[in-house]
Formats: structure tokens, C-alpha cells, sequence
């Protein structure tokens, strides 16, 4: 999705701009007024909160988290509005926060597997969504197969690999905007995600990295 369509989705024609809600809730903050900037606060929070939850699933595939991760991230993103740059777009920052949670219940998760004595081997699953209509029903088999096994090479990959290549591929960021989520430069991201690609291609028997319903991003 290019910037232009995404801040058209985001930000509904004639309500103020995410700049301008950032700017309004530092107001009511800094003058004591914290009723009134969480409920100006929430206007972000309905822009954002669908977006939020899909960014959280591709890392964490478990609703219950994905829903903990998302309301954790709003609330240290209002906890933190006063800290926020001027100059830093909403999103990006937004985002930021939300992916470094995500990988944090990562961490946190693979922590509690180690001392699991029995556990399964293969518990997640992949939840998937199709849009009805379009393709014959082996075409529709085909599609999610395809996208099962490309989730699941994903989910193999090295974080910061991983994290390139959600933000990108299936996000629709640019390698800056995904440096600048990542803490990383622009050029860190292309090899992180050129040595994805290629260590998917390997594993897809060369397959493209193009999935299903959203625009490929810019190539590494």
C-alpha cells in the first residue's frame, strides 16, 4: 500500500490530520487535562487499531496476544506522546513500538518453551483470511497453500530478517520507513531483506515473494 492510500485509509476527509491530534493531546496533557486527551487520544487509536492488529499477527499468530500487544503499545505510546518528536511521523513511531513489543513476547515466549517438559511440536497453526469470490475453489486451495508454507518460511527466518520482510512485503513500507521502525539505516534493511528473499527462494523452490492481495514492495 503506497503512503498516499494508507494515509487516505487512516485519516478520514475532514478530521484533523495525525500531526494535529498529536500535537492537540500533548496540549491537553501538558495543561493536566488527561480525561480530555485520551478521549482525543482515541481518534488514533480508531485509525490505527485494525492496522495494529494485523502488524501483531504476523508476528505473534495467537489472538489473544496480538490483542495484549496492540493495547500494550497504545497505552506506552500515550504514556510517551509528550517524548514523541514533532518531526517523527505518527505512524512510523507508532509502529515502532508495536513491533519492538511484539518481538519482546517473542523472546519471552521462546523463554517459557525451553523449560516446557512436553510440549507440542507444532501447536500454532497458521489462522489465515480469504476473500470470498474470484478464483475456483483449487485456485483458492492453491493460494493458501502457498501463503501457508510462505508464513511458515518466514517465521524461520532470523529476526531482523523476519521484521524486514513483514514491514515491507507485507506491510507496504519502504526500506527507509522500515529502518526507521527498525532502528536501522535504509541500506542495513536491503541486506537484510536481499538475504531473506533469497534464503525464502531456497526454501519455496524459487518461488516469488508476493503475497496474496497486497503490492509488492520496492525490490532489495
Amino acid at each position: 500500500m503506497s503512503k498516499a492510500r494508507f494515509a487516505a485509509s487512516a485519516q478520514p476527509a475532514g478530521e484533523p490530520t495525525n500531526t494535529e491530534l498529536v500535537r492537540d493531546v500533548k496540549a491537553l496533557l501538558a495543561s493536566g487535562d488527561s480525561a480530555a486527551a485520551q478521549r482525543l487520544f482515541g481518534m488514533l487509536v480508531e485509525r490505527y487499531q485494525r492496522r495494529a492488529a494485523r502488524i501483531a499477527y504476523h508476528y505473534l499468530r495467537d489472538p489473544v496476544e496480538v490483542e495484549e500487544a496492540v493495547q500494550d503499545a497504545f497505552l506506552k505510546v500515550f504514556k510517551h506522546l509528550p517524548d514523541c518528536r514533532a518531526e517523527l511521523r505518527f505512524d512510523l513511531w507508532f509502529t515502532r513500538i508495536l513491533v519492538n513489543g511484539c518481538l519482546d513476547r517473542l523472546k519471552a515466549r521462546a523463554r517459557r518453551r525451553r523449560w516446557l517438559v512436553a510440549a507440542s511440536t507444532d501447536g500454532r497453526g497458521l489462522h489465515e483470511r480469504h476473500e470470498a469470490g474470484g478464483p475456483s475453489p483449487e485456485g483458492v486451495l492453491l493460494a493458501r497453500e502457498t501463503r501457508r508454507r510462505l508464513l511458515a518460511a518466514v517465521e524461520r527466518l532470523p529476526e531482523r530478517q523476519r521484521a524486514a520482510v513483514l514491514l515491507t512485503r507485507f506491510e507496504g513500507h519502504s526500506p527507509r520507513e522500515a529502518g526507521a521502525i527498525l532502528g536501522l539505516n535504509e541500506a542495513t534493511v536491503r541486506v537484510h531483506l536481499f538475504r531473506a528473499v533469497q534464503t525464502l527462494r531456497a526454501r519455496l523452490g524459487g518461488g516469488r515473494l508476493r503475497p496474496a492481495g497486497r503490492r509488492q514492495a520496492a525490490s532489495a
